[in-house]
């Protein structure tokens, strides 16, 4: 099969698409490329269905090859491993536009797998393997019904820019990864530094003029490689069983629907699940397996037709109203900052811890090294929800609801040149039922002011649903768990008052209209604003102290020929230092020294002793220093590390010393003043200009020997034997 290409104009830059290359014994492939950025997608699905299923078994995975940049992986093993947190992310992007236009009958397993091949270290791969899931599946034998694409839109001095490179993104005031058909936006997610909803909407529309495009050049591909389409699984008719268990129990079930509490509610459903199990086995012996699906169709069903005749969901509320709000702050004694928001009957514990520049997070990847100097993890353990399941580390919703979550807080976070802490804010989610991501965004807002972090302003998050059936449309505010499950549409917004700070919307139907997106953005607003308020009650701003657990961080700027001086050898100086102030210390190679101590006094002394070795002594300048060596006619004083100065007998005290050894002995400290710094910069100290003067004291007239000078250093004369005559 020869090779095909298509080709897109992306605001001056070619986006190619070829296929009939490579991987050809796949369903389907696709080569996607971008200035030199390359990914190759391909797609496959099992030769025969699974049974038992009633879901599609579609797995998508993205992976990133070093040697795409041009590098050998770090670390003992020298190949890829587990999949990294951006590698996670770019997977959950690629399946979330495709699987809701999977068909629901489709059950055979089925596998999109994106390779990064090349990385120019400009463009991300992410969008481009978003792209060729879409023209692989399109391409394959496998049932997909019309192209998807995806496009990154970034703005720069005002100006929206499609597929920007990673230095435009720095410039940028959103990014923004919008999915649809020619005709229907399907995901969004991204980032924004307090825009606004016209100014979003405007960057979904933007988006969709070049997504038009990119669907159509998949169009032109399938037309000319595209593999015949396979069938489905065909479906038993039920009508008979669905009609049986809609007349017995659709009143029951809008009962049940009712109760306001999670776990009744769902007790009732599975006490009418086994009733109609027992029920209808024997009179169904060929369909017994399919009553809990038909159940789960009649209360989807029930539920939303109540939403869209009534206006009444399942808690009692009407559509635009926000769950009872409870916030708490402080709470934990020996945390930073802490908070527990609860929100109906989502709740989550959220901790910000602050540490130095050393818990930085060093980040790999194609692109280059970076450091992350703030972070949000999400836990969702499964007490949260009445479960259990093994532990074993964060999963893919895990990670992706964190990811969100940090990105919402990330524009408010002040900069490391205002407040030079690393910042690491966990959510552990105890109670889940609805939106427990948009719960950590408030949570994480209100520990950070609970810390003492100078955030810029708070952010909260709310969460909205859609009920739509042909016409008939409700956009719902703070949706529940059953909303989530049973509707159309989870749709995420956070914020400022002064504007959104993250956005992401999945549906489960073939895209929603731009009219619903400007209502779903004009609720959430609303919504946002009054869960603003009620944080606003419990805490209006940052606290003005830190809490006394969290480490005082003191920057010290020193010229950079001095930081050999302050680290010493072998590192003996820093070492001394950190031994003897317990201060934790950062030098970087600009001059900056971070100092990092609990104890404010330490902190202090750090600072002090720092200074001290990068400025040169002052004549009245005062130290306290460490008696190194004793000597017949004084002792030897370090005042800084590995800088002495001479501590003269006669400086010792005001009266007259005659052993030293009386007053001072080797490792005593001792409270020294400089009086005097020679040309060769040898340093002269006194004691007893620190101590009070006694009461008629009569300073003695120096003797020939004073007057000639200091001549104790000249002992070793007198064994030298007689003199020459």
């Amino acid at each position: 099969m020869a090779e095909h290409k298509v080709s897109v104009d992306l605001g001056g830059k070619e986006l190619t698409i070829s296929t009939g290359k490579w991987a050809k014994l796949a369903g389907g492939s696709a080569v996607v490329q971008l200035g030199g950025t390359v990914v190759l997608v391909a797609s496959s699905a099992a030769k025969s269905a699974k049974p038992g299923l009633d879901f599609v078994p579609l797995t998508c995975d993205y992976r990133e090859r070093t040697y795409a940049a041009g590098k050998i992986p770090g670390g003992f093993f020298k190949r890829e491993g587990r999949p990294t947190e951006k590698e996670t992310l770019s997977s959950r992007q690629i399946d979330r536009p495709i699987r809701p236009l999977m068909s629901k009958q489709w059950f055979y397993e089925t596998q999109v797998m994106a390779t990064v091949v090349s990385s120019d270290q400009e463009h991300d791969a992410d969008v481009l393997a978003l792209i060729g899931g879409s023209c692989s599946l399109v391409l394959s034998d496998i049932p997909f019904p019309e192209p998807v694409a995806g496009v990154r839109v970034a703005r720069v001095d005002g100006q929206f820019v499609v597929m920007p490179t990673f230095a435009q993104l720095d410039e940028s005031d959103m990014d923004v990864v919008v999915a649809g058909t020619a005709t229907d936006i399907i995901m969004v997610e991204g980032g924004c530094r307090e825009v606004s909803e016209a100014d979003m909407v405007g960057a979904l529309d933007f988006a969709m003029q070049h997504i038009r495009a990119i669907v159509a050049a998949q169009n032109e591909l399938q037309k000319v490689h595209g593999k015949p389409k396979r069938s489905p699984v065909a479906v038993a008719d039920v009508s008979d069983l669905d009609a049986a268990l809609r007349a017995a129990y659709t009143t029951r079930l809008a009962e049940a629907i009712r109760i306001p509490g999670k776990e009744a509610r769902q007790e009732e459903i599975d006490i009418i699940t086994a009733e109609a199990v027992a029920k209808f086995a024997e009179q169904f012996p060929d369909k017994a397996d399919k009553i809990g699906k038909l159940l789960h169709d009649v209360e989807r069903d029930v539920l939303r037709n109540m939403i869209l005749d009534k206006g009444v969901r399942s808690d009692g509320r009407d559509c635009d109203t926000i769950r009872p709000i409870s916030i708490e702050v402080g709470m934990l004694p020996r945390t930073h900052g802490s908070c527990l928001f609860t929100r109906g009957e989502t709740q989550a514990l959220v901790v910000a811890t602050l540490g130095t520049k050393a818990d930085e997070q060093r980040v790999e990847e194609l692109e280059g090294q970076s450091w992350k100097s703030y972070m949000l993890h999400y836990n969702f353990p499964p007490f949260s929800v009445g479960e259990t399941r093994p532990i074993r580390g964060p999963g893919r919703r895990e990670i992706g609801h964190g990811a969100l979550a940090e990105r919402a807080v990330e524009p408010v976070i002040p900069a490391d040149t205002h407040f030079p802490y690393t910042i690491r804010i966990v959510s552990d989610i105890l109670e889940s039922n609805g939106s427990s991501s948009m719960a950590s965004v408030c949570g994480a807002s209100m520990a950070l002011m609970d810390a003492g972090v100078p955030i810029k302003a708070p952010v909260a998050g709310v969460a909205m649903g859609l009920i739509k059936e042909g016409d008939r449309v409700a956009v719902l505010t703070d949706i529940l768990g059953v909303e989530d499950h049973l509707g159309d549409m989870d749709f995420k917004v956070t914020g400022t008052t002064e504007g959104i700070t993250a956005f992401q919307m999945d549906t489960k139907i073939g895209g929603i209209s731009f009219d619903i997106m400007r209502n779903a953005l004009e609720k959430a607003h609303k919504g946002r604003m009054f869960i603003l308020g009620k944080m606003h009650e419990t805490l209006a701003a940052s606290r003005p102290e830190m809490s006394p657990f969290a480490p005082r961080i003191t920057i010290v700027n020193i010229h950079p020929d001095k930081i050999r001086e302050v680290i010493g050898p072998g590192g003996k100086v820093i070492k001394k230092i950190t031994e003897e102030t317990g201060c934790q210390i950062d030098i970087q190679d600009t001059g900056e020294v971070r100092i990092a101590a609990v104890n404010l006094d330490a902190g202090k002394r750090a600072e002090e002793l720092i200074r001290n070795i990068t400025e040169d002594p002052e004549v009245d300048r005062i130290y306290q220093g460490k008696v190194r060596s004793v000597v017949n006619f004084g002792a030897f004083v370090e005042i800084v590390p590995g800088r002495d100065g001479l501590l003269h007998v006669s400086e010792i005290d005001w009266g007259r010393t005659e052993r030293v050894e009386d007053v001072l002995n080797v490792g005593d400290m001792v409270m020294v003043k400089v009086i005097g710094v020679d040309k060769e910069g040898k340093v002269k100290l006194s004691r007893r200009a620190l101590l009070p003067q006694p009461e008629g004291y009569v300073e003695r007239a120096p003797s020939r020997d004073r007057e000639r000078g200091d001549r104790g250093d000249r002992g070793r004369d007198r064994d030298r034997g007689p003199r020459r005559r």
